[in-house]
């Protein structure tokens, strides 16, 4: 096989997860013998490493390296060596274009370009900022290993695709706070104007208490990778995550975690249980792998409050990315707008010129790291809402009602037992090229 399809060799699920924090915290040791403190004066270098190098990851490093700090990104990694080298000429590009900001920051030689599964791991020495956009999967494995190393951390959301990997990032998430290692998640609307304000005046009783949430990621859906010749299921499977529970979460997790997410953020809490129901109507292809097109579902609050959560991909059909909230004394039909029980507006964002929260960030996550102040610990909310998509998604799996702890509780693990392009990934085609789907009603997911 060539660089790109074989660019690592087969190490076990135990092994990549065991091994991984101890080799990376001994290469630490002896690169950084003063990396406890984690912190670096304004004046000084930032090194920044990505692992994860696609859309997402390129655009997470062009906006870090936008921050007004000292940095520079110095090693990447990524499963496939060809995204490796198609994000680093997109980041290139736009240095090219933005020289004045970006000028001198970007400094990855090919000998810092690492393929492969465990490419992270030489990543993880060379830098004091790692960003990581791999597969949600992956996420729990990786950010562990970063704090593990003293890093700190901007993640992507969602953070995991299973209760196992949850409570790992709940784990790592502890160790972060108790290190004090600033971790920032990509729910950017914690960052955004629109929604701060909006969601500070829901928490305090504008609208009295909220009895009724209702969230949607309705859309057309994404990106569709068709098999190439040649490829291992694993290899197809990698490129083709985001139709693959294990890597994935089902588009419930990888998307609608947003909206799910600032219903959580509004009530201060996360749902005690769930049901709903899904399926598979018009996403039905052999490339379209395991997950639903469609889910609805019913979460419930300790205060009996419900949310009611839609998210479709379906092209054709109405687009709506939103969240609204029902008070006992008004609404909030969409944000950054509250109104009274007559209709009155009692508060509306006016901005028209706000911040890219994409943006905002990186800003205030790398203004932390050089200052050496300890300001966000994202990673415990992150996980409880990725958490909250997760129980969603077993609902609509299952057709049963879900409790929260129960579902957490659970030892059902997606992830492979062994991380190698010759090795079987957790779900494989029947025959005809075609998954198993999960049917409500039959399918086990506690």
């Amino acid at each position: 096989m060539n660089k790109m399809q074989n660019p690592s060799c087969g190490v076990t699920r135990r092994d990549f997860v065991k091994t991984s924090a101890a080799v990376v915290g001994t290469l630490m040791a002896s690169r950084f013998p003063i990396r406890a403190s984690a912190y670096y004066p304004s004046n000084n270098e930032i090194k920044i490493g990505l692992i994860g190098c696609g859309g997402r990851g390129t655009g997470a490093a062009v906006q870090a390296l936008s921050t007004k700090q000292n940095v520079k990104l110095v090693a990447m990694a990524d499963a496939f060596a060809d995204r490796i080298e198609e994000s680093y000429a997109n980041i290139t590009d736009e240095a090219a274009d933005h020289s004045e900001a970006l000028e001198g920051r970007v400094d990855v030689p090919e000998e810092r370009r690492f393929a492969g599964f465990d490419g992270y791991k030489r990543v993880i020495p060379l830098v004091d900022v790692l960003v990581i956009a791999t597969p949600p999967g992956f996420r729990p494995i990786h950010f562990e290993a970063a704090i593990e190393a003293d890093l700190h951390v901007f993640m992507e959301k969602p953070l995991a695709t299973d209760a196992p990997g949850t409570r790992s990032v709940l784990e790592t998430a502890q160790k972060a706070v108790e290190k004090k290692l600033n971790v920032v998640v990509g729910l950017q609307r914690h960052y955004q104007d629109r929604y701060r304000p909006w969601v500070k005046h829901l928490q305090n009783g504008m609208i009295g208490d909220i009895v009724a949430s209702r969230v949607y990621w309705n859309s057309d859906g994404v990106w569709v990778r068709e098999r190439a010749p040649g490829q291992t299921e694993m290899e197809y499977q990698m490129r083709n995550w985001y139709y693959f529970t294990w890597l994935c979460g089902d588009h419930i997790v990888e998307q609608h975690i947003h909206n799910i997410d600032v219903g959580n953020w509004v009530k201060q809490g996360y749902p005690v249980r769930a049901q709903g129901q899904g399926g598979r109507l018009v996403r039905t292809g052999v490339d379209h792998g395991e997950i639903f097109d469609h889910h609805y579902v019913e979460f419930e609050y300790a205060d009996g409050s419900r949310m009611f959560s839609q998210c479709r991909h379906m092209p054709g059909t109405t687009t709506r990315v939103s969240e609204a909230f029902h008070g006992t004394n008004g609404t909030a039909p969409r944000p950054g707008v509250i109104l009274s029980a007559s209709g009155h507006t009692l508060f509306e964002h006016q901005g028209k010129n706000d911040p890219n929260p994409y943006q905002v960030e990186h800003d205030k996550l790398f203004a932390a790291v050089a200052e050496g102040e300890y300001k966000f610990a994202d990673a415990e909310n992150g996980a409880k809402s990725t958490f909250t998509s997760i129980l969603g998604r077993l609902a609509t799996y299952s057709g049963q009602v879900l409790e929260w702890e129960d579902a957490l509780s659970s030892e059902i693990s997606l992830m492979p037992e062994t991380f190698a392009w010759d090795a079987d990934p957790p779900v494989m085609p029947d025959a005809n090229g075609r998954y198993p789907v999960a049917v409500p009603g039959e399918t086990l997911v506690v």
